[in-house]
């Protein structure tokens, strides 16, 4: 269950502005500001004023300026890309949307022109602009998104799971395109994604599920959500034999490939039978070498390029199952925060203590 921490009362310096993290320098951390200017939405945006915003490993990324935040991120943008909250303020040609309504928003913005966009995959559009990387995201009391990006909440699903559902379509996606009704899947690393994935893959009919990755209790935690075995990695490869053993020899039907890690992936391709699918989603830190011939040609293998939500086919599938009441996620969602206390909700999400942990913005 979500451990909660006290609410500080907020205090923003003077009318027109708003608190939120920016990400203040070339450098680890973020700052908590108090007066940053609340925004504008133009013609066609909505402004939305945030309820509750999650963490995801994006935001680590630039909260420790790893190499790839250092070389993506502009210094002074405002962070942070789950959230949920309520329209405030439309942009005078807005038609779809009114103030009051409680929405989130699909974090990828295209401009809506190029092939992709134009044929069912703007998730993927070369113009891809993301809010908190490439444009002021939601760690703040308000943010604005373009009207086409706005997703209307239903009312039975509550602010703690609304302010999630970008991680939770990202495995929602790879579940989906991989197809995994009556077949036996392996989810490749149980971080706040394959956990997720877990749920979602015993949701949508899979067989048998199975699990592995270098932390106990995560793996606990996948046995809890579906998992009817889930293995340590740092233990060897017996595992291997084990599901093989499940799989009359054969191998799992489909991999769900969530941790990026070098070894993870060359095992799960291991574990893989011959034929099966495999859809990636993790981001390994650095080239991998891998076999090509053995793991994917001579296995005829099918692979998956899984890259964020299909926009909005997975958003719809998201709500469908959230509705059937068949996922599990009070388990994943492990702490809550308000804003002040940013600095113990990162920590406690990057010391592994919280899994999928929010920030509480409403003050």
């Amino acid at each position: 269950m979500t451990q909660t921490s006290p609410l500080q009362t907020p205090t923003s310096s003077k009318a027109g502005t708003m608190r939120c993290l920016v990400k203040h320098h070339a450098g680890p951390e973020l700052e908590y500001q108090t007066d940053h200017a609340i925004p504008e939405p133009g013609p066609r945006d909505v402004r939305i004023k945030v309820s509750k915003a999650g963490i995801c490993g994006t935001d680590r990324h630039i909260w420790e300026w790893d190499a790839w935040a250092a070389g993506r991120i502009p210094v002074g943008i405002v962070t942070g890309h789950e959230f949920v909250g309520v329209i405030d303020k439309i942009g005078g040609a807005v038609t779809k949307y009114e103030p009051g309504l409680r929405v989130s928003a699909e974090g990828h913005t295209t401009k809506g022109t190029d092939y992709n966009s134009r044929t069912g995959n703007a998730h993927i559009a070369t113009d891809t602009k993301i809010i908190g990387i490439d444009r002021d995201g939601c760690f703040a009391e308000y943010v604005v998104v373009p009207e086409d990006n706005v997703w209307p909440i239903h009312e039975s699903i509550p602010d703690r799971v609304a302010a999630v559902l970008d991680p939770l379509g990202n495995a929602v996606h790879t579940v989906m395109a991989a197809d995994v009704s009556a077949k036996s899947v392996l989810v490749s690393g149980t971080g706040i994604i394959g956990l997720m994935a877990v749920t979602v893959a015993k949701a949508a009919g899979a067989s048998r599920i199975f699990a592995t990755d270098i932390n106990p209790p995560r793996l606990d935690l996948a046995r809890q959500l579906g998992a009817i075995e889930a293995y340590d990695a740092r233990e060897g490869e017996a595992w291997i034999d084990d599901i093989r053993r499940h799989t009359r020899g054969e191998g799992v039907d489909v991999v769900l490939e969530m941790s990026g890690a070098a070894q993870a992936i060359r095992q799960a391709f291991s574990a893989l039978r011959n034929g099966g699918t495999a859809a990636l989603l993790g981001l390994p830190a650095k080239p991998v070498t891998f076999d090509f011939n053995e793991n994917i040609i001579f296995k005829g293998c099918t692979v998956l390029g899984i890259n964020g939500r299909k926009m909005f086919e997975t958003w719809y599938q998201m709500e469908e199952l959230l509705l059937s009441g068949r996922l599990e996620l009070d388990e994943i969602i492990t702490h809550e925060f308000p804003l002040e206390q940013y600095k113990e909700a990162f920590a406690t999400m990057i010391s592994g203590e919280g899994i999928k942990v929010v920030l509480d913005i409403s003050g």
